[in-house]
């Protein structure tokens, strides 16, 4: 069965996300899948762009009643026009700073398909209002830490994806290490063989940049509280330090740590003249400018258009790439096809369980060990080609 997402019609960047994306194309040619999502109304907060449409159109074709809102600041326009014409009915403009939630939740949803939590957690606060919600995914970590401080998920399974350690090891290890370098990259045409940059949080994200960093001859050194972190970092040959050690003479910076205000204006005054400050995470909230520093005009241009220029009081110029927003959705294409193609189709078939009764459990949770193993599977065949769709 051909599916609608490689039709020649469809927008070609969905079009093209969608041959590389064995994984959820196959997920969705079964009939069991499909059969759980006809007729329910699934609301989703991700970033709009392709890989976002191939899932979105997929549940469309299988029955699903959709409504789509973006994560701040990372909507394509063009993609959402694409996937109204598919029949999802889609609430973001490329200007939000927060998610349409509230519109979306008008779908009174059965399932919820989130990240970051904002839809999540909406929803649990007013579950009277919502009696035939089922429950729903979460894409991230600091959603998932949200929805455990917030509580009320006692009635209704939540998955949280990135708790699954294969997708820790594909999407965000090698995934994210190669999409965020890529985008400054692609934000600042800097050389990075060389560089003396600097990686703060040596989780899965923040490992897959400093190893990137590593393997493109960057001069990487790691900081993270914990000793078991550092150690790793250690002994897959990055230097570690202090974080206001590490910042002396640096010209990069990558947040990666998910924590808010973990790194102050001040400290910037440590880097050299015109370094260059990239977010990792999802939400832009490490980096804490506060006042310091005065805010210069853009210089315009295509090269420049993602750049924050701070004149600090010493006189040094630090660049904040796209007001540290995820540098890979803003400069970049997002995560890699087959990195996202195994996230989402984790999404997909972590709804479907919760749709079908398959996962009955309430509460916040990783994704059932039994499909992450399955999962895992399909992917090494897809990768070595062995997983014919």
């Amino acid at each position: 069965m051909t599916s609608i997402v490689l039709d020649e019609h469809v927008h070609p960047d969905i079009r093209w996300a969608a041959a590389h994306m064995p994984l959820l194309r196959a997920a969705f040619a079964e009939p069991e899948v499909r059969a759980a999502f006809r007729g329910l109304r699934v609301s989703v907060c991700l970033h709009i762009e392709p890989k976002t449409g191939v899932l979105c159109a997929l549940l469309a074709e299988a029955g699903a009643l959709v409504t789509l809102t973006g994560s701040p600041g990372t909507t394509r326009v063009d993609i959402s026009e694409a996937l109204r014409d598919l029949g999802v009915r889609v609430f973001a403009e490329q200007s939000d700073v927060v998610p349409q939630v509230d519109e979306v939740l008008a779908n009174r949803p059965h399932l919820t398909l989130d990240n970051g939590a904002d839809l999540t957690t909406a929803i649990l606060a007013e579950l009277s209002e919502h009696p035939e919600y089922l429950g729903g995914t979460e894409e991230t970590t600091t959603g998932g830490i949200l929805l455990r401080q917030q509580g009320g998920a006692e009635k209704h399974p939540i998955i949280v994806i990135n708790d699954s350690p294969l997708k820790l090891l594909v999407e965000n290890r090698f995934g994210v290490g190669q999409s965020i370098v890529q985008g400054v990259m692609n934000a600042t045409n800097l050389m990075i063989p060389g560089a003396p940059a600097v990686v703060l949080g040596y989780g899965p994200c923040g490992r897959g940049v400093a190893n990137t960093l590593r393997e493109l001859g960057a001069r990487v050194t790691v900081v993270d509280l914990d000793p078991y972190r550092r150690l790793e970092a250690v002994m897959e040959g990055h230097q570690v330090a202090e974080l206001d050690d590490a910042l002396l003479g640096s010209r990069m910076l990558f947040l990666a740590t998910g924590q808010p205000d973990v790194v102050h204006a001040a400290q910037l005054e440590q880097m050299a003249d015109q370094a260059v400050v990239a977010g990792v995470g999802h939400f832009s909230w490490e980096l804490n400018m506060g006042d310091y520093g005065e805010l210069l005009p853009g210089a315009g241009g295509q090269q420049t258009r993602f750049h924050d220029r701070y004149r600090l009081p010493s006189g040094k110029i630090v660049v904040v790439l796209a007001g540290s927003r995820m540098i890979n959705l803003v400069a970049a294409g997002g995560n890699p096809i087959e990195a996202m193609d195994l996230g989402l189709t984790l999404q997909a078939r972590s709804l479907a369980s919760i749709a079908r009764g398959a996962v009955t459990e309430p509460g916040v949770q990783p994704v059932p060990q039994e499909l992450d193993r399955r999962i895992a599977g399909d992917f090494a065949d897809a990768i070595s080609g062995k997983l014919g769709v």
